[in-house]
């Protein structure tokens, strides 16, 4: 059998981390990632995906990572039953992590936070070709 889950997305909220009566770290999130195709004329979906990582993996995220951070989970599928404050059962379908990585550099979730400096928009569609040079077939590359 197979099951092995690979998501990357971004936390929809700060990281919840638990510790059981036993002592064990447990963290719980859900990561907000973007389906790969929409249909014509719509935007594209977002699943919001629920998941929960132990001891090592709970310490890290819960650590290491915000609301909104990238991250990228390597775990299974996992379902449970459970009985709600009124008594009816319910299902619970949940990503377990294995793993866990920084889905970006510290440098980009920074810029992620704040807001973007439009750069000058630079067209080279107008240049003459004197402004090119032509390189030599037969002499050495600079790099």
């Amino acid at each position: 059998m197979l099951n092995n889950v690979t998501i990357m997305g971004r936390l929809a909220a700060q990281p919840e981390v638990r510790t059981t009566t036993s002592g064990i770290s447990v963290c719980s999130f859900t990561v907000a990632c973007n389906r790969n195709f929409a249909k014509s004329g719509e935007e594209v979906a977002t699943d919001w995906i629920d998941c929960v990582a132990w001891r090592q993996n709970a310490e890290f995220i819960s650590k290491y990572f915000n609301k909104g951070s990238m991250i990228v989970i390597v775990g299974s599928l996992q379902t449970r039953t459970y009985e709600d404050k009124n008594g009816n059962k319910r299902k619970a379908t949940e990503v377990v992590v294995n793993q866990s990585y920084f889905g970006e550099s510290k440098r980009d979730s920074a810029q992620q936070a704040q807001p973007a400096v439009q750069e000058p928009s630079v067209s080279y569609s107008s240049a003459a070709a004197s402004d090119f040079a032509v390189a030599d077939d037969e002499s050495d590359l600079p790099f």
